[in-house]
Protein backbone atom coordinates (compact mmCIF):
# COMPACT_ATOMS: atom_id res chain seq x y z
CA UNK A 1 0.00 0.00 0.00
CA UNK A 2 2.86 2.37 0.86
CA UNK A 3 4.53 1.73 -2.51
CA UNK A 4 1.25 2.33 -4.32
CA UNK A 5 0.74 5.64 -2.50
CA UNK A 6 4.34 6.65 -3.28
CA UNK A 7 3.76 6.00 -6.99
CA UNK A 8 0.46 7.87 -6.83
CA UNK A 9 2.23 10.90 -5.32
CA UNK A 10 4.80 10.87 -8.14
CA UNK A 11 2.05 10.64 -10.76
CA UNK A 12 0.14 13.53 -9.19
CA UNK A 13 3.28 15.67 -9.18
CA UNK A 14 3.90 14.79 -12.84
CA UNK A 15 0.39 15.98 -13.67
CA UNK A 16 1.00 19.20 -11.72
CA UNK A 17 4.33 19.64 -13.53
CA UNK A 18 2.80 19.18 -16.99
CA UNK A 19 0.00 21.61 -16.17
CA UNK A 20 2.51 24.19 -14.92
CA UNK A 21 4.54 23.90 -18.13
CA UNK A 22 1.44 24.09 -20.33
CA UNK A 23 0.22 27.10 -18.31
CA UNK A 24 3.60 28.83 -18.80
CA UNK A 25 3.59 28.29 -22.56
CA UNK A 26 -0.06 29.40 -22.76
CA UNK A 27 1.09 32.83 -21.55
CA UNK A 28 3.54 33.09 -24.45
CA UNK A 29 1.03 31.71 -26.95
CA UNK A 30 -1.90 33.93 -26.03
CA UNK A 31 0.09 37.17 -26.04
CA UNK A 32 1.93 36.26 -29.27
CA UNK A 33 -1.39 35.66 -31.02
CA UNK A 34 -2.77 38.86 -29.47
CA UNK A 35 0.00 40.85 -31.19
CA UNK A 36 -0.40 39.02 -34.53
CA UNK A 37 2.77 36.91 -34.35
CA UNK A 38 2.44 33.58 -36.14
CA UNK A 39 3.03 30.56 -33.87
CA UNK A 40 3.46 27.27 -35.79
CA UNK A 41 3.92 25.08 -32.68
CA UNK A 42 2.82 24.84 -29.03
CA UNK A 43 4.47 21.85 -27.33
CA UNK A 44 4.59 20.51 -23.77
CA UNK A 45 7.77 18.48 -23.29
CA UNK A 46 10.77 17.71 -25.48
CA UNK A 47 11.86 14.83 -27.69
CA UNK A 48 9.59 12.59 -29.79
CA UNK A 49 6.01 13.76 -30.22
CA UNK A 50 3.46 11.51 -28.47
CA UNK A 51 0.37 13.37 -29.59
CA UNK A 52 -0.38 16.43 -31.66
CA UNK A 53 -3.29 18.11 -33.38
CA UNK A 54 -3.36 21.12 -35.64
CA UNK A 55 -5.91 23.82 -34.98
CA UNK A 56 -5.80 26.75 -37.33
CA UNK A 57 -2.18 27.68 -38.01
CA UNK A 58 -0.78 26.15 -34.79
CA UNK A 59 0.13 22.54 -34.00
CA UNK A 60 -0.60 21.62 -30.37
CA UNK A 61 1.09 18.56 -28.88
CA UNK A 62 2.71 16.61 -26.06
CA UNK A 63 6.24 15.24 -26.28
CA UNK A 64 7.88 12.31 -24.51
CA UNK A 65 10.21 14.11 -22.05
CA UNK A 66 8.15 16.23 -19.62
CA UNK A 67 11.00 18.50 -18.49
CA UNK A 68 9.91 21.67 -20.26
CA UNK A 69 8.01 23.01 -23.21
CA UNK A 70 8.07 25.66 -25.91
CA UNK A 71 6.18 27.63 -28.50
CA UNK A 72 7.82 28.34 -31.85
CA UNK A 73 7.33 31.87 -33.14
CA UNK A 74 8.28 33.01 -36.63
CA UNK A 75 11.11 35.55 -36.81
CA UNK A 76 12.54 35.43 -33.28
CA UNK A 77 15.75 37.04 -34.63
CA UNK A 78 16.18 39.69 -37.34
CA UNK A 79 17.84 38.80 -40.66
CA UNK A 80 21.44 39.73 -41.39
CA UNK A 81 22.70 43.23 -42.21
CA UNK A 82 21.77 42.77 -45.89
CA UNK A 83 18.18 41.95 -44.97
CA UNK A 84 18.57 38.27 -45.73
CA UNK A 85 19.78 35.15 -43.95
CA UNK A 86 23.56 35.23 -44.04
CA UNK A 87 25.62 32.62 -45.86
CA UNK A 88 27.19 29.72 -43.98
CA UNK A 89 30.49 30.42 -42.25
CA UNK A 90 33.39 28.22 -41.22
CA UNK A 91 33.53 30.00 -37.86
CA UNK A 92 31.79 27.86 -35.17
CA UNK A 93 30.57 30.99 -33.36
CA UNK A 94 29.23 32.52 -36.59
CA UNK A 95 27.66 29.15 -37.39
CA UNK A 96 25.74 29.22 -34.11
CA UNK A 97 24.40 32.68 -34.93
CA UNK A 98 23.39 31.71 -38.45
CA UNK A 99 21.76 28.46 -37.33
CA UNK A 100 19.67 30.35 -34.81
CA UNK A 101 18.71 32.93 -37.45
CA UNK A 102 17.76 30.19 -39.91
CA UNK A 103 15.60 28.41 -37.33
CA UNK A 104 13.77 31.69 -36.66
CA UNK A 105 12.62 31.78 -40.28
CA UNK A 106 11.62 28.14 -40.73
CA UNK A 107 8.16 27.66 -42.21
CA UNK A 108 8.13 31.25 -43.44
CA UNK A 109 5.08 31.68 -45.68
CA UNK A 110 3.92 34.47 -48.01
CA UNK A 111 2.33 37.19 -45.88
CA UNK A 112 4.43 36.41 -42.78
CA UNK A 113 6.60 39.48 -43.36
CA UNK A 114 4.27 41.45 -41.12
CA UNK A 115 3.89 38.68 -38.52
CA UNK A 116 7.51 38.24 -37.42
CA UNK A 117 8.39 38.45 -33.72
CA UNK A 118 11.32 40.82 -34.16
CA UNK A 119 9.15 43.35 -36.05
CA UNK A 120 6.96 43.97 -33.03
CA UNK A 121 7.61 46.98 -30.80
CA UNK A 122 9.99 46.19 -27.92
CA UNK A 123 7.23 46.61 -25.32
CA UNK A 124 5.13 43.99 -27.11
CA UNK A 125 8.06 41.56 -27.18
CA UNK A 126 8.62 42.16 -23.47
CA UNK A 127 4.98 41.29 -22.79
CA UNK A 128 5.17 38.11 -24.89
CA UNK A 129 8.32 36.86 -23.15
CA UNK A 130 7.22 37.97 -19.67
CA UNK A 131 3.77 36.38 -20.01
CA UNK A 132 5.13 32.84 -19.58
CA UNK A 133 6.90 33.35 -16.25
CA UNK A 134 4.08 35.64 -15.12
CA UNK A 135 1.60 32.78 -15.61
CA UNK A 136 3.73 30.68 -13.25
CA UNK A 137 3.71 33.50 -10.71
CA UNK A 138 -0.09 33.80 -10.94
CA UNK A 139 -0.48 30.05 -10.44
CA UNK A 140 1.96 30.04 -7.51
CA UNK A 141 0.14 32.90 -5.76
CA UNK A 142 -3.26 31.25 -6.32
CA UNK A 143 -2.07 27.90 -4.95
CA UNK A 144 -0.34 29.52 -1.97
CA UNK A 145 -3.53 31.43 -1.11
CA UNK A 146 -5.60 28.25 -1.35
CA UNK A 147 -3.34 26.54 1.19
CA UNK A 148 -2.76 29.50 3.50
CA UNK A 149 -6.38 30.66 3.71
CA UNK A 150 -8.19 27.40 3.01
CA UNK A 151 -6.12 24.71 4.75
CA UNK A 152 -3.76 26.64 7.01
CA UNK A 153 -0.10 26.02 7.77
CA UNK A 154 1.64 24.44 10.75
CA UNK A 155 2.99 27.08 13.09
CA UNK A 156 3.40 27.92 16.76
CA UNK A 157 0.16 28.90 18.48
CA UNK A 158 -0.88 30.71 21.66
CA UNK A 159 -1.48 27.34 23.37
CA UNK A 160 1.10 26.18 25.93
CA UNK A 161 2.96 23.04 24.88
CA UNK A 162 5.19 22.66 27.94
CA UNK A 163 6.34 24.79 30.89
CA UNK A 164 10.00 25.32 31.80
CA UNK A 165 11.07 24.75 35.39
CA UNK A 166 13.81 27.37 35.45
CA UNK A 167 15.35 30.30 33.58
CA UNK A 168 18.16 29.18 31.26
CA UNK A 169 19.90 31.48 28.82
CA UNK A 170 19.17 30.18 25.33
CA UNK A 171 22.76 30.89 24.36
CA UNK A 172 23.89 28.14 26.81
CA UNK A 173 22.22 25.47 24.65
CA UNK A 174 21.11 23.25 27.57
CA UNK A 175 17.75 22.16 28.91
CA UNK A 176 18.72 20.78 32.33
CA UNK A 177 18.23 23.06 35.33
CA UNK A 178 21.04 23.79 37.78
CA UNK A 179 20.58 24.59 41.45
CA UNK A 180 21.56 28.21 40.80
CA UNK A 181 18.95 28.72 38.08
CA UNK A 182 15.95 30.82 39.20
CA UNK A 183 12.45 29.41 38.78
CA UNK A 184 10.75 30.20 35.50
CA UNK A 185 8.00 32.87 35.80
CA UNK A 186 5.51 30.63 33.95
CA UNK A 187 5.90 27.81 36.45
CA UNK A 188 5.77 30.22 39.40
CA UNK A 189 2.56 31.76 38.04
CA UNK A 190 0.88 28.37 37.66
CA UNK A 191 0.81 28.17 33.87
CA UNK A 192 0.04 24.64 32.62
CA UNK A 193 0.40 22.71 29.38
CA UNK A 194 -2.79 23.07 27.35
CA UNK A 195 -3.56 26.59 28.57
CA UNK A 196 -4.47 28.97 25.73
CA UNK A 197 -3.48 32.62 26.10
CA UNK A 198 -6.42 35.00 25.87
CA UNK A 199 -4.61 38.20 26.83
CA UNK A 200 -1.24 39.35 28.10
CA UNK A 201 -0.96 42.50 30.20
CA UNK A 202 -4.40 43.58 29.01
CA UNK A 203 -3.68 42.99 25.29
CA UNK A 204 -5.65 40.24 23.53
CA UNK A 205 -3.30 37.72 21.96
CA UNK A 206 -4.14 36.56 18.44
CA UNK A 207 -0.90 34.89 17.34
CA UNK A 208 2.31 33.41 18.69
CA UNK A 209 4.49 36.15 17.20
CA UNK A 210 2.37 38.82 18.87
CA UNK A 211 2.51 37.01 22.22
CA UNK A 212 6.26 36.45 21.92
CA UNK A 213 6.84 40.15 21.17
CA UNK A 214 4.73 41.18 24.17
CA UNK A 215 6.69 38.91 26.50
CA UNK A 216 10.03 40.12 25.15
CA UNK A 217 8.98 43.78 25.53
CA UNK A 218 8.18 43.51 29.26
CA UNK A 219 11.28 42.31 31.15
CA UNK A 220 11.10 42.78 34.93
CA UNK A 221 7.39 43.70 34.96
CA UNK A 222 4.51 42.12 36.90
CA UNK A 223 1.82 41.42 34.34
CA UNK A 224 -1.64 39.83 34.44
CA UNK A 225 -2.17 36.88 32.13
CA UNK A 226 -5.56 35.50 31.13
CA UNK A 227 -5.65 31.93 29.83
CA UNK A 228 -8.41 29.59 28.79
CA UNK A 229 -8.26 26.36 30.81
CA UNK A 230 -10.94 23.69 30.62
CA UNK A 231 -13.38 26.04 28.91
CA UNK A 232 -12.99 28.77 31.55
CA UNK A 233 -10.87 31.89 31.67
CA UNK A 234 -8.27 31.94 34.45
CA UNK A 235 -6.25 35.01 35.47
CA UNK A 236 -2.63 34.47 36.48
CA UNK A 237 0.10 36.90 37.53
CA UNK A 238 3.73 36.58 36.51
CA UNK A 239 6.89 38.63 36.94
CA UNK A 240 8.63 38.50 33.57
CA UNK A 241 12.31 37.54 33.90
CA UNK A 242 15.18 39.11 31.95
CA UNK A 243 17.07 36.56 29.88
CA UNK A 244 19.23 35.96 26.82
CA UNK A 245 16.83 34.80 24.10
CA UNK A 246 17.17 34.08 20.40
CA UNK A 247 17.04 37.13 18.14
CA UNK A 248 14.09 37.48 15.75
CA UNK A 249 14.19 39.14 12.33
CA UNK A 250 11.60 41.57 10.96
CA UNK A 251 9.45 38.64 9.81
CA UNK A 252 9.39 37.07 13.26
CA UNK A 253 11.76 34.22 12.39
CA UNK A 254 14.56 33.11 14.70
CA UNK A 255 18.04 34.24 13.67
CA UNK A 256 20.34 31.28 14.27
CA UNK A 257 23.29 31.93 16.58
CA UNK A 258 22.26 35.48 17.58
CA UNK A 259 20.78 36.47 20.95
CA UNK A 260 19.32 39.54 22.61
CA UNK A 261 18.40 40.49 26.18
CA UNK A 262 14.63 40.51 26.54
CA UNK A 263 11.67 39.38 28.63
CA UNK A 264 11.29 35.66 29.33
CA UNK A 265 8.25 33.78 30.62
CA UNK A 266 9.44 30.19 30.33
CA UNK A 267 7.19 27.98 28.20
CA UNK A 268 7.18 26.45 24.73
CA UNK A 269 4.27 27.02 22.37
CA UNK A 270 2.29 24.12 20.95
CA UNK A 271 2.15 23.84 17.18
CA UNK A 272 -1.03 23.57 15.16
CA UNK A 273 -2.52 24.14 11.74
CA UNK A 274 -3.58 27.79 11.58
CA UNK A 275 -5.45 29.45 8.69
CA UNK A 276 -4.01 32.79 7.61
CA UNK A 277 -5.94 35.91 6.69
CA UNK A 278 -5.24 37.73 3.41
CA UNK A 279 -2.70 40.18 4.88
CA UNK A 280 -0.84 37.39 6.69
CA UNK A 281 -0.84 35.37 3.49
CA UNK A 282 0.67 38.27 1.51
CA UNK A 283 3.38 38.71 4.14
CA UNK A 284 4.14 34.98 4.12
CA UNK A 285 4.35 34.90 0.31
CA UNK A 286 6.57 37.98 0.26
CA UNK A 287 8.97 36.22 2.63
CA UNK A 288 8.96 33.07 0.49
CA UNK A 289 9.64 35.03 -2.71
CA UNK A 290 12.58 36.75 -1.03
CA UNK A 291 13.94 33.42 0.23
CA UNK A 292 13.52 31.81 -3.21
CA UNK A 293 15.32 34.69 -4.93
CA UNK A 294 18.14 34.43 -2.39
CA UNK A 295 18.35 30.66 -2.96
CA UNK A 296 18.71 31.12 -6.73
CA UNK A 297 21.44 33.72 -6.19
CA UNK A 298 23.21 31.29 -3.82
CA UNK A 299 23.11 28.32 -6.25
CA UNK A 300 26.78 28.56 -7.37
CA UNK A 301 27.92 28.38 -3.75
CA UNK A 302 25.94 25.19 -3.18
CA UNK A 303 27.56 23.23 -5.98
CA UNK A 304 30.49 21.83 -3.87
CA UNK A 305 28.12 20.47 -1.19
CA UNK A 306 25.82 19.09 -3.90
CA UNK A 307 28.78 17.37 -5.58
CA UNK A 308 29.85 15.85 -2.25
CA UNK A 309 26.30 14.63 -1.64
CA UNK A 310 26.14 13.05 -5.12
CA UNK A 311 29.62 11.52 -5.38
CA UNK A 312 30.98 11.57 -1.82
CA UNK A 313 29.68 10.84 1.65
CA UNK A 314 28.38 14.34 2.35
CA UNK A 315 24.84 14.85 3.67
CA UNK A 316 22.07 16.20 1.44
CA UNK A 317 21.00 19.44 3.12
CA UNK A 318 17.26 20.22 3.34
CA UNK A 319 17.80 23.45 1.35
CA UNK A 320 19.92 21.71 -1.28
CA UNK A 321 18.97 22.40 -4.93
CA UNK A 322 16.38 19.89 -6.10
CA UNK A 323 15.27 19.03 -9.62
CA UNK A 324 12.14 17.55 -11.13
CA UNK A 325 13.07 14.00 -10.08
CA UNK A 326 13.74 15.10 -6.50
CA UNK A 327 10.48 17.04 -6.35
CA UNK A 328 8.61 14.01 -7.71
CA UNK A 329 10.12 11.86 -4.94
CA UNK A 330 9.01 14.43 -2.38
CA UNK A 331 5.53 14.19 -3.89
CA UNK A 332 5.69 10.43 -3.39
CA UNK A 333 6.80 10.85 0.23
CA UNK A 334 3.95 13.27 0.92
CA UNK A 335 1.46 10.61 -0.21
CA UNK A 336 2.90 8.12 2.32
CA UNK A 337 3.00 10.44 5.37
CA UNK A 338 0.85 9.43 8.34
CA UNK A 339 -1.03 12.74 8.49
CA UNK A 340 -4.63 13.73 7.69
CA UNK A 341 -5.45 13.65 3.96
CA UNK A 342 -6.24 17.37 4.01
CA UNK A 343 -2.71 18.12 5.16
CA UNK A 344 -1.26 15.77 2.53
CA UNK A 345 -3.20 17.68 -0.10
CA UNK A 346 -2.04 21.02 1.35
CA UNK A 347 1.62 19.90 1.28
CA UNK A 348 1.25 18.66 -2.29
CA UNK A 349 -0.31 21.94 -3.44
CA UNK A 350 2.52 23.80 -1.66
CA UNK A 351 5.07 21.69 -3.56
CA UNK A 352 3.52 22.56 -6.93
CA UNK A 353 3.23 26.24 -5.89
CA UNK A 354 6.90 26.34 -4.91
CA UNK A 355 7.85 24.75 -8.24
CA UNK A 356 5.95 27.47 -10.12
CA UNK A 357 7.56 30.21 -8.03
CA UNK A 358 10.99 28.79 -8.89
CA UNK A 359 10.05 28.67 -12.59
CA UNK A 360 9.09 32.34 -12.48
CA UNK A 361 12.27 33.52 -10.77
CA UNK A 362 14.58 31.28 -12.80
CA UNK A 363 13.09 32.32 -16.14
CA UNK A 364 13.44 35.99 -15.22
CA UNK A 365 17.24 35.75 -15.09
CA UNK A 366 18.51 38.10 -17.85
CA UNK A 367 20.35 35.33 -19.68
CA UNK A 368 19.68 33.66 -23.01
CA UNK A 369 18.11 31.23 -23.73
CA UNK A 370 15.81 32.08 -20.79
CA UNK A 371 12.83 34.38 -21.21
CA UNK A 372 14.65 37.03 -19.19
CA UNK A 373 17.41 37.14 -21.81
CA UNK A 374 14.92 38.00 -24.56
CA UNK A 375 13.33 40.61 -22.29
CA UNK A 376 16.74 42.17 -21.66
CA UNK A 377 17.39 42.28 -25.42
CA UNK A 378 14.07 44.04 -26.12
CA UNK A 379 14.68 46.56 -23.32
CA UNK A 380 18.19 47.29 -24.64
CA UNK A 381 16.78 47.84 -28.13
CA UNK A 382 14.18 50.24 -26.74
CA UNK A 383 16.87 52.15 -24.86
CA UNK A 384 19.09 52.41 -27.95
CA UNK A 385 16.24 53.66 -30.13
CA UNK A 386 15.04 56.21 -27.59
CA UNK A 387 18.56 57.56 -27.03
CA UNK A 388 19.06 57.84 -30.81
CA UNK A 389 15.74 59.65 -31.15
CA UNK A 390 16.64 62.01 -28.30
CA UNK A 391 20.02 62.78 -29.90
CA UNK A 392 18.41 63.03 -33.36
CA UNK A 393 20.51 60.20 -34.72
CA UNK A 394 19.42 57.53 -37.23
CA UNK A 395 17.34 54.68 -35.86
CA UNK A 396 19.84 51.88 -35.01
CA UNK A 397 17.22 49.27 -35.91
CA UNK A 398 16.38 46.06 -34.05
CA UNK A 399 18.93 44.66 -31.63
CA UNK A 400 20.29 41.43 -33.08
CA UNK A 401 19.80 38.98 -30.21
CA UNK A 402 21.11 36.21 -32.47
CA UNK A 403 24.63 37.57 -31.94
CA UNK A 404 24.35 36.49 -28.30
CA UNK A 405 23.66 32.84 -29.21
CA UNK A 406 27.26 31.70 -28.50
CA UNK A 407 26.78 33.04 -24.96
CA UNK A 408 23.38 31.33 -24.85
CA UNK A 409 24.97 27.99 -25.74
CA UNK A 410 27.54 28.41 -22.96
CA UNK A 411 24.79 29.28 -20.46
CA UNK A 412 22.69 26.35 -21.67
CA UNK A 413 25.71 24.05 -21.27
CA UNK A 414 26.21 25.20 -17.70
CA UNK A 415 22.51 24.68 -16.97
CA UNK A 416 22.62 21.18 -18.46
CA UNK A 417 25.66 20.20 -16.39
CA UNK A 418 24.03 21.56 -13.24
CA UNK A 419 20.78 19.74 -14.06
CA UNK A 420 22.65 16.44 -14.49
CA UNK A 421 24.43 16.96 -11.16
CA UNK A 422 21.12 17.66 -9.40
CA UNK A 423 19.54 14.64 -11.10
CA UNK A 424 22.31 12.33 -9.86
CA UNK A 425 22.02 13.75 -6.34
CA UNK A 426 18.23 13.34 -6.43
CA UNK A 427 18.66 9.66 -7.33
CA UNK A 428 21.53 8.58 -5.06
CA UNK A 429 21.06 10.95 -2.10
CA UNK A 430 17.60 12.58 -2.31
CA UNK A 431 16.17 15.30 -0.10
CA UNK A 432 13.77 13.66 2.33
CA UNK A 433 10.91 15.20 4.29
CA UNK A 434 10.05 12.24 6.53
Amino acid sequence: MTTLMFILGIVLFAVGLLFSIAWHELGHLSTAKLFGIRVPQYMVGFGPTLFSRRKGETEYGIKAIPFGGYIRMIGMFPPGPDGRLEARSTSPWRGMIEDARSAAFEELRPGDETRLFYTRAPWKRVIVMFAGPFMNLILAVALFLIVLMGFGITQQTTTVGSVSKCVISQSENRDTCKGSDPAAPAAAAGLKAGDRFVSFNGVRTESWNQLSDLIRANPGKDVPIVVERGGEEVTLHAKIATNQVAKKDAGGRIVEGEYVTAGFLGFSAATGVVKQDFDESLTWMGDRIGEAAHSIAALPGKVPALWDAAFGDGPREPDSPMGVVGAARVGGEIATLDIPPTQQLAMFVMLVAGFNLSLFLFNMLPLLPLDGGHIAGALWESLRRNVAKLLRRPDPGPFDVAKLMPVAYVVAGIFICFTILVLIADVVNPVRIS
